[in-house]
């Protein structure tokens, strides 16, 4: 059963569980802030409200009119790409370079929308990619060519090309989507995603012993790691067939994955920002960083996600 609107009845009911999870994990930090106060409990204060922040900007791009949806998400992923750009030096005779790469943003996720797999697939990666080198030539400036092509290809591949596979799982068709639709499929993404943040921060924290990667993200630790990546499982096993069209099994699996690819994208991007000795990418959202510590999981997960769903779909495996 689907709503006037077209959105799925499973897809309000799984909404309305997640606003409850979150309401009550904020009553559960709230307690935890005044009865042991500290650096602990402050973290991960600050991690559900990260989840509140993040499941709230997707809840509008689902709800509303899919035109509408995908012009949000571009909107996010224009903020993301902006924050990198301001982050890292570029050279002035680039500037209009950069607003080829800028208006690359639309064209994406008009072939996101159009849900056009051909031309969403190739066009940063391998038109943008001959592009950018070949106008930086042109300018005919070649003191630091190499290092504006580098950061500005990746930039455009690790924000724009990546987070634009939110689109195209919204806007996937029946034969990936499932019964609650593209819609089903961006909320389990996100919300897994966003869980398996704060669950790997819990567990490193009640556990947490062995660090992973010390000189990138000191606090990420293998009993951290473990535990988000089998609680994550757990709900996407529970959540999936719900969801999306995959039997629990493969749900677990796509959970697995979930957590695996957003663990390397949140320490990506924390690698990114060492290099250049900050500690957010932006102040947009006071306390909390820019857009893209919100959704630096995402860089990785999305993609990793829509194209498991477009392998499980077109191998008869769903």
């Amino acid at each position: 059963m689907e709503t006037p609107d077209g959105l799925s009845d499973r897809v309000l009911w799984a909404i309305g569980a997640i606003y409850a999870l979150l309401i009550a994990a904020s009553i559960v930090t709230a307690i935890l802030r005044q009865r042991s106060p500290g650096e602990g409990t402050n973290e991960l204060s600050r991690r559900v409200t990260s989840w509140w922040f993040m499941i709230t900007i997707f809840t509008i791009a689902i709800v509303t009119n899919r035109i509408v949806s995908t012009v949000f998400l571009g909107f996010m992923t224009f903020l993301a790409f902006k924050e990198y750009i301001s982050l890292i030096q570029t050279r002035r005779v680039d500037r209009l370079i950069l607003l080829f790469a800028y208006l690359a943003i639309p064209v994406q996720f008009t072939f996101a929308h159009m849900n056009s797999y051909g031309l969403f697939l190739v066009f940063i990666p391998v038109w943008m990619f001959l592009f950018f080198p070949m106008a930086m030539t042109l300018t005919g400036k070649t003191e630091g060519f190499l290092r504006a092509v580098g950061t500005l290809s990746w930039g455009l591949m690790i924000t724009v090309f990546a987070l634009s596979h939110t689109a195209m799982l919204l806007a996937a068709d029946d034969a990936v989507a499932g019964p609650a639709g593209g819609a089903g499929l961006l909320l389990f993404l996100v919300a897994l995603t966003q869980f398996n943040d704060v669950a790997q921060f819990t567990w490193g924290k009640l556990f947490g012993r062995h660090k992973i990667v010390p000189k990138v993200s000191p606090k990420k630790t293998w009993e951290g790691f473990l535990g988000g990546l089998g609680s994550t499982i757990i709900l996407a096993a529970i959540a999936g067939p719900f969801l999306t069209p995959l039997p629990f099994y493969y749900a677990a699996l796509a959970g697995g994955m979930i957590a695996i690819a957003g663990f390397l994208g949140d320490i990506t991007i924390s690698a990114f920002k060492r290099d250049l000795g900050v500690k957010d990418s932006g102040g947009l959202i006071p306390g909390h960083g820019g857009i893209l510590d919100r959704v630096d999981s995402l860089t990785y997960a999305a993609p990793v996600f829509y194209h498991a769903m477009h392998f499980f779909a077109f191998s008869g495996r769903i």
